[in-house]
C-alpha cells in the first residue's frame, strides 16, 4: 500500500542520517516533511522522549507496540520489534506482545502496562481506578507520568500513520524471531 499522502524530499543531511541509523527513510519522516516545522517539530519531541529514563525501556517498547497492534499501526510494530533487537529486549517478548494476552512469556508487570496502554487507546479511555493504583504502586509517580505520556504519543504516532496509509517497511525481517500476528478476536473490548 502507497502512503495516502505524497512523500517529500527531506534534506540530504537528515535523508543520509536515517539511512545510517535505520538503513532506509522511514516513510513517517517522508510524508511528515510536507510540513517542514511540524515534521522537525515531532522529530525534536521524539528524540526528547527517547531521552526519558523514569519508565524501563522494554516496558515503553512493549506498550507502544501493544497500542499499534491494537489501532493496527503494522510500521510501528515493525520498527520498534527493530527498536527492541537494538536495544538488547527480549525479543521473544517483543514478539509476542501482538497476542499478549494469550502469551504466557510476559510477567504480570507486563502485561498490566500492556493492558494499560490498551485502555489508553480505547475510544473512550476505560483506565480504571484500580489499573492506575496498581501501577502508581509498582512503578511510582514519575515512571507511571512517564508511560502515560508515551502511551499517548504512541497513540499519536499509530494514529497518524494509520491515516497516512503508512505501513509496514520490513524493518522486523532482521530479526531473528518472527513477529506474532494479532488474533482476530481479542479480549481488550472497553469495559463500561
Amino acid at each position: 500500500m502507497a502512503p495516502r499522502v505524497p512523500k517529500a524530499q527531506l534534506p540530504a543531511e537528515l535523508r543520509e542520517s536515517l539511512i545510517n541509523q535505520l538503513g532506509s527513510v522511514p516513510e513517517p519522516n517522508e510524508v511528515l516533511w510536507n510540513n517542514p516545522k511540524l515534521a522537525e517539530a515531532n522529530q525534536e519531541f521524539a528524540a526528547k522522549v527517547a531521552t526519558w529514563d523514569a519508565a524501563d525501556a522494554s516496558l515503553k517498547t512493549f506498550a507502544h507496540m501493544a497500542v499499534a497492534a491494537q489501532v493496527g499501526c503494522s510500521w510501528c510494530l515493525d520498527v520498534n520489534y527493530f527498536a527492541a533487537q537494538n536495544q538488547s529486549l527480549d525479543l521473544t517478548k517483543a514478539s509476542q506482545v501482538p497476542r499478549w494476552r494469550e502469551s504466557e512469556v510476559f510477567t504480570p508487570l507486563e502485561r498490566e502496562v500492556m493492558e494499560y496502554a490498551e485502555a489508553m487507546t480505547n475510544t473512550p479511555t476505560t483506565v480504571t481506578d484500580e489499573l492506575s493504583a496498581s501501577l502508581l504502586g509498582r512503578l511510582g509517580p514519575a515512571a507511571l507520568v512517564e508511560l502515560t505520556v508515551f502511551i499517548g504519543f504512541a497513540n499519536l504516532a499509530t494514529r497518524c500513520n494509520t491515516a497516512h496509509g503508512i505501513t509496514s517497511q520490513g524493518y522486523s525481517e532482521a530479526c531473528e524471531i518472527p513477529l506474532a500476528v494479532r488474533p482476530e478476536t481479542s479480549d481488550a473490548v472497553p469495559t463500561a
